[in-house]
């Protein structure tokens, strides 16, 4: 796989470079309320005007479903892009069969142009080779720098490559090297701490990083289905049935490649999501508590797990973090991974929607080795699986 990184600048000055991006960022009432995956590709943008080069960037918000809707323009995103790197940012609303690559810069003067949201054309999502194809002919190389929509078998992100010469992005090149280093690249020791709400959507990931992480640490809802599959009492606390075979089969598994699962010991708890937390022991709950967090034991027993490792992947918060009383469990290991991560002890991947939101409540987004806000396609790769965005760069 090619890096942008390895064309000399006499190959990038005056070339029309495509670059597929991530700008789905979030809009309430036309305004971006979390600018992060933009700031992130800052660099990547930069290095390519610094090398004399013309962008084309391609993108999209939201999912039309093939339909122009006003509510999801990038209007708000060049807007931004335009004041962050302080050079104007074309947004185009032509229709993209009329374009062509000797007018697309003749009608327009700026620099860096910004194709209408991708997904307008319900070709992006059907994969259409016309459509890639055409794409592919408005530029001279194709930059992919969208890790977070390479688990997505649409035509500006792997069936464009097929007619253009085609390389990996600064931060899609970065984020690669992290993950690589937490699936054969390894450091160990190295434990992973996974959480959400339902272990079917986290099963695979697990059974991928068995064999390879010496701890794997379950909390969340998630570890209540495997607590119910042991016969342990849960109360009323949300849990995933028919998952006792799995559950067994995910222990086996464990104990065959000497990977030590880790549980909640105990917890913190409510009768109700807006209730004060209390801390409980196995033996005291009752029918009417939901398990909302982990306890105080169950706290100090990841963060000696953390200072015993060189290498942390978090997935996943502790528990319902949304009410702070129950956001000690999740606010504790975002801390102390910061810290270890900081002292240069640990080496330290964080992913995940609710994961993010939380080190971002703490203003702690910057202290990690790496931070992937890819959602989908960072959970496929730790599923093992190979992503047709980053199979196409190859």
């Amino acid at each position: 796989m090619k890096s942008i990184l390895e064309v000399e600048q006499k190959n990038l000055s005056n070339k029309t470079i495509l670059v597929r991006l991530d700008l789905n960022v979030p809009l309430k009432n036309g305004k971006i309320t979390d600018t992060h995956r933009i700031d992130k590709i800052i660099p990547t943008i930069k290095f390519l005007i610094e090398n004399n080069a013309k962008l084309i960037i391609i993108s999209h918000i939201g999912r039309p479903k093939g339909k122009v809707l006003k509510d999801l323009s990038l209007k708000p995103v060049s807007e931004n892009l335009s004041k962050q790197i302080n050079i104007p940012v074309k947004l185009l609303k032509n229709d993209i069969y009329n374009l062509n690559k000797e007018n697309i810069f003749k009608i327009n003067k700026e620099k860096i142009i910004l194709l209408e949201n991708i997904r307008f054309y319900p070709e992006e999502e059907e994969n259409d080779e016309k459509f890639a194809k055409h794409i592919a002919s408005l530029g001279d190389l194709y930059v992919n720098e969208a890790f977070s929509c390479s688990h997505r078998s649409h035509a500006s992100v792997s069936k464009i490559s097929k007619y253009v010469d085609a390389y990996a992005g600064i931060l899609l090149n970065s984020e690669l090297k992290a993950l690589n280093k937490i699936t054969t690249n390894i450091v160990k020791p190295i434990t992973c701490i996974i959480g959400g709400s339902k272990v079917s959507t986290k099963i695979k990931i697990i059974e991928n990083l068995i064999p390879k992480f010496d701890n794997i640490v379950i909390v969340g809802g998630m570890a209540n289905t495997f607590l119910k599959s042991f016969n342990m009492n849960i109360g009323k606390s949300i849990y995933e049935k028919n998952f006792d075979d799995t559950i067994k089969n995910i222990v086996e598994l464990a104990k065959k490649n000497n990977c030590n699962l880790v549980f909640p010991e105990d917890y913190s708890v409510g009768k109700k999501f807006n209730d004060a937390a209390k801390f409980k022991n196995q033996n005291q709950l009752d029918s009417e508590d939901m398990i909302l967090d982990i306890g105080l034991l169950t706290i100090n027993k990841i963060l000696n797990l953390i200072n015993s490792s060189k290498t942390i992947l978090w997935n996943g918060p502790a528990g319902y973090f949304e009410n702070e009383s129950f956001a000690k469990g999740s606010f504790q290991i975002a801390e102390e991974i910061s810290q270890k991560t900081k002292e240069g002890k640990i080496y330290s991947v964080i992913g995940g929607g609710d994961t993010v939101a939380v080190i971002n409540k703490l203003n702690l987004f910057n202290d990690f080795n790496f931070v992937s806000t890819a959602g989908g396609a960072f959970l496929e790769f730790l599923e093992g699986k190979e992503l047709p965005g980053i199979k196409a760069l190859k």
